[in-house]
């Protein structure tokens, strides 16, 4: 009877061991420098998560993977957003987090009056970002779909999450932002919308962001009202945060996705995302006077 005990407990603890190296090598992220030459060689830097089956799977041109975008907050590393990328990348995405701005970049300056307080220049950087690394990575995973890209965001990335949408919307298949506070939604239903909104008084969202109720439900737009704090809705906010966030976005995905992954269609036209299109693709920016945190 002992040994039987000793032999189920050590069948147990190899099982456990195999369920915890299962789920921590599952998924795989890779952290790429790219230098755009447009822009004098400026460094954007992704990291890039995906399941390292249906990584095998894309490489081997069985599948094509759908993409999502993780754009960060001001003054937030790009890979702070980890609670997030998991989640897509579980369902079979590739995954892209972008860093967006520099430590030799002029520090934000608000001003009432300019578009959207001053955050017009950051924003524009933002969207000349993505649109960089997409077609970067086009060489570095050929079989993704690049063209239908689901975008997330929070705080100023869920601003250039919007923007990029609304410049792009034709490319765009989902968007997630949690807490953009300037870029007004969509509202034509060319794709469906779930925004996470915060209950924090440091952080307003401005008039005319958020429509109304019965304008979302006509346009899809899901908005959900927490009660977590702005800075709640990244790696470092506290587990029930998180773990709320996530529910409610993989239910969003499998209610939005017909097929986490899509199988190859050669003729899926490629889209020229260096084409600069109807945003300029990057706007000197002079010293600002001071430095904000928002």
């Amino acid at each position: 009877m002992k040994r039987g005990i000793a032999v189920l407990v050590s069948v147990g603890a190899l099982f456990a061991v195999g369920y915890f190296t299962a789920s921590k090598w599952a998924i795989h992220h890779q952290t790429i420098m790219f230098k755009d030459a447009s822009r004098n060689d400026r460094p954007v830097q992704v990291d890039v998560a995906v399941r390292r089956d249906k990584e095998m799977q894309a490489d081997a041109g069985m599948i094509k993977l759908p993409v999502a975008i993780i754009n960060h907050g001001n003054t937030v590393k790009f890979t702070e957003y980890s609670f997030l990328a998991n989640i897509f990348a579980a369902r079979g995405y590739e995954v892209i987090s972008i860093q967006h701005d520099l430590p030799t970049d002029p520090p934000m300056v608000t001003k009432v009056g300019e578009p959207f307080v001053g955050r017009l220049q950051q924003i524009l950087r933002g969207v000349a970002n993505i649109k960089f690394a997409v077609e970067e990575m086009r060489e570095v995973q050929p079989n993704a779909d690049y063209d239908h890209l689901t975008v997330v965001g929070h705080s100023l990335g869920g601003d250039i999450t919007m923007y990029f949408a609304k410049q792009y919307p034709d490319h765009v298949k989902k968007v997630v932002t949690l807490d953009n506070l300037r870029i007004p939604f969509m509202t034509d239903g060319k794709f469906k919308i779930l925004s996470f909104r915060s209950k924090d008084p440091q952080f307003k969202t401005d008039p005319g962001v958020i429509p109304d109720p019965a304008l979302c439900e006509k346009a899809g737009i899901t908005v959900v009202q927490t009660g977590f704090q702005h800075n709640d809705m990244r790696d470092a906010g506290p587990e029930t945060a998180k773990s709320s966030i996530q529910d409610m976005l993989d239910k969003f995905l499998s209610d939005t996705d017909s097929s986490a992954v899509a199988p190859v269609d050669a003729r899926s036209a490629a889209v020229n995302f260096n084409d600069p299109g109807p945003v300029s693709p990057f706007v000197p920016v002079k010293p600002p006077a001071k430095p904000v945190t928002n």
